[in-house]
């Protein structure tokens, strides 16, 4: 191993880590997966799930990219719900509670069929630069294993320190020591560091719990998946979790903790995540509500750990115990270990390109939390396409950039690299200005075949997609091309209160009325005949419906995704001076130095530069 030069070295096995050895390793580049302790690869350090809200998207991008995470999610889960189902098809968002121990299990088992992959158990020390290029890393033994690109995925680790009350020690996660070393090296390089925080709740045991005091919360009653392969299936049983409530007691009593808390005592001085914020930071910022969701979830199948979800804390233990035995259901409660917050280094993210390639240091990428984000999937996603650039590179291919209208990865990776961010950046739909088109739904649609293309799809994927694309394309002509008479849609009309029909129309344009759905429709002459004989499966038909429902939206956003391609064509120079431009503001001209743009669109989205900025910078670079 250490006479030999890897393609790619990826520094870290969470769930970045994990999906940049598997894609870098696919394209067929020789990959070491170095970490600290390869019995915890993809360890869920925090909540035992996968998917939410805007995060169950991007699971789904990375399984149509031919990545790992979809698949696993499937094959370790417990429960899967499908939430926002009350709202449109662009709000659905898949979500898994997993087994824990499975999960990590068999993200391991994967990588280790994984052709050209190789694992070491070390810690990386520092990294080895040269001349303004990665060369390879030095771990703490003093061994330099060189490559030609490098992959940092270091999680919480870089420098990590844990906070539990007034106690703090190092470490990158419970149990874990912390990562030093590289921090100095990338200062030394001449990047800008700062520190974020995270934290993460109790874990007890659900033997002391009383589930009739808490409220029920089953899975779908007909469960989906993340995977888009037929490798996979849906659950056929599931476990539910549980809901219960804080109160004025249990507020009470997690104030009386607050002069001993880290995150008031003034020990803890960096952001945390603004949208999972912990217990205390709750009772604190909105004083006025008497009581607090928390969320009871099993850790695994047959594990009688159980994780508090809504509950994060960095409070002693003492209060952490005594105000969770306040909670209905949790009288008796026993803990497996207390909540604790980590501190940890991280680089802002405005120091990378587009492919997640750090500007001063050629072959070198971050993923995940390195670069400010939190969450599993916002992580997977970043290492996925940082080692598929990463191997791009030392291929001597053209890099894979995916723009804001193509997908929630590339709205992510805009984001972080355009706006920077000063606290843990998390995914939420409300970000994606097109997320008509970047639906759960159709991600193998917009995906499939450019990961066919790099060489991480298969060709069976390939096939299925154009299968379900076709016949769904089919299916629409169909309904438009077909007529129902009055008798035969008016039944179905009258139980929704809408109009009646006077005379044939088109299944589509009744198709299209609010609340008419599917089983509707297929009561109409012809239309089960058709799907038996087209042989049209479940997602086919759910893709059908969304197709007729919202096309005008689809069509829409379509349009103004166009506009913002050909914004996107407008490149921009490297190291482009913008001092020169004296026509535009102060403010621009020295955010657009700092970032340095790859193109008009990307400029505009910076924060400061207004709109008559971008028009001074469309004039002066001639269109």
């Amino acid at each position: 191993m250490f006479n030999t030069e890897y393609d790619v070295i990826v520094v870290g096995a969470g769930h970045a880590g994990s999906e940049a050895a598997a894609a870098a390793a696919n394209m067929g580049s020789s990959t070491l997966l170095i970490t600290m302790n390869l019995q915890n690869i993809a360890q869920m350090s925090c909540n035992p799930a996968m998917g939410g809200i805007a995060k169950g998207q991007i699971v789904r991008e990375i399984d149509a990219m031919g990545g790992y995470s979809g698949l696993v999610s499937d094959t370790s889960a417990i429960q899967f719900k499908m939430l926002n189902k009350s709202k449109g098809p662009a709000m659905w968002s898949p979500r898994v509670q997993s087994d824990r121990m499975r999960f990590a299990e068999d993200w391991r088992l994967r990588l280790e069929q994984t052709p050209n992959l190789d694992f070491y158990q070390e810690m990386v020390h520092g990294l080895i630069i040269e001349n303004g290029k990665i060369k390879g890393v030095r771990t703490s033994l003093g061994i330099e294993i060189k490559a030609k690109s490098v992959v940092c995925t270091n999680g919480t680790f870089l420098n990590g320190l844990i906070h539990i009350g007034d106690k703090q020690r190092g470490g990158g996660r419970a149990g874990e020591a912390a990562a030093t070393g590289i921090t100095k090296d990338l200062i030394d390089a001449g990047f800008e560091a700062g520190r974020m925080k995270t934290g993460t709740p109790p874990r007890v045991d659900g033997r002391s719990l009383d589930y009739s005091k808490m409220i029920e919360q089953p899975g779908d009653e007909i469960p989906g998946k993340f995977s888009y392969s037929d490798e996979t299936k849906p659950l056929a049983k599931q476990r539910s979790c549980y809901m219960t409530y804080t109160s004025n007691e249990v507020h009470d009593i997690l104030r009386s903790g607050f002069d001993r808390s880290p995150m008031f005592n003034g020990r803890i001085k960096s952001l945390g995540p603004r949208y999972c914020p912990s217990i205390e930071d709750k009772i604190n910022r909105f004083a006025d509500k008497d009581r607090h969701q928390l969320f009871v979830e099993p850790e695994g199948w047959n594990t009688v750990e159980v994780y508090v979800n809504g509950f994060s804390t960095s409070l002693p233990e003492d209060v952490q115990y005594n105000a969770l035995r306040s909670v209905a259901g949790f009288e008796n409660v026993k803990f497996f270990r207390p909540g604790y917050a980590i501190e940890y280094d991280y680089f802002p993210p405005t120091q990378l390109q587009h492919t997640l390639e750090t500007k001063l240091v050629e072959g070198l990428y971050f993923a995940g939390q390195i670069n400010g984000t939190t969450g599993y999937e916002e992580a997977a996603c970043q290492g996925m396409m940082a080692g598929i650039n990463a191997a791009l590179k030392v291929q001597e291919r053209d890099p894979f950039i995916l723009q804001r209208n193509e997908a929630y990865i590339g709205v992510l990776i805009d984001d972080l690299i355009t706006k920077g961010t000063e606290e843990p950046y998390r995914m939420f739909t409300s970000r994606a200005e097109y997320r008509t088109l970047l639906r759960q739904d159709n991600a193998d649609f917009r995906l499939t075949e450019r990961s066919y293309n790099l060489g991480l799809a298969s060709e069976d994927r390939m096939r299925k997609m154009e299968e379900k694309k076709e016949k769904s394309l089919d299916f629409v002509s169909f309904l438009k091309d077909t007529s129902v008479v009055p008798e035969d849609a008016n039944p179905v009309l009258a139980d929704y209160n809408s109009s009646p029909m006077k005379q044939s129309d088109k299944i589509f344009k009744i198709f299209s009325r609010p609340k008419v759905a599917m089983e509707d429709v297929r009561k109409f002459p012809g239309v089960e005949e058709y799907i038996q004989e087209k042989n049209l499966d479940t997602e086919m038909l759910e893709q059908t419906e969304i197709q007729v429902k919202y096309s005008g939206y689809i069509q829409k956003e379509k349009n103004n995704a166009d506009k913002l391609n050909r914004l996107e064509d407008v490149k921009i120079p490297k190291n482009f001076d913008y001092s020169k431009i004296k026509s535009m503001s102060y403010e621009a001209r020295e955010k657009l130095n700092k970032v340095q743009p790859a193109n008009v669109s990307q400029a505009s989205r910076i924060s400061g530069v207004s709109p008559n900025d971008v028009s001074v910078l469309l004039v002066y670079m001639g269109r």
